[in-house]
């Protein structure tokens, strides 16, 4: 249960209010978050304590995170809905 109250407050944190970071966000928290390990869950927790417009920033590609937690974060959500 302590999950599913977790998992809940996750996906209302995701929700951003921005169009483009909900669509990255949101589906990630609820179809990837779950099966990540728990160091990756706590840099998601991370990469959700910051600024929108840093988010934003960032997931357009206009520039990265210095902190090595969070650009793993961008990373990771960037590639999930990329092309290769």
């Amino acid at each position: 249960m302590a999950d599913d109250i977790e998992l809940n407050r996750l996906f209302w944190h995701s929700r951003r209010g921005m169009l483009e970071l909900d669509v990255l966000l949101v589906p990630f928290v609820k179809e990837v978050y779950p099966s990540l390990d728990a160091e990756d869950q706590e840099r998601y927790r991370k990469l959700l304590a910051c600024e929108d417009q840093d988010l934003f920033g960032w997931f357009m590609q206009r520039g990265e995170p210095e902190d090595p937690d969070l650009l793993r974060m961008v990373r990771m959500i960037l590639d999930r809905v990329q092309p290769k």
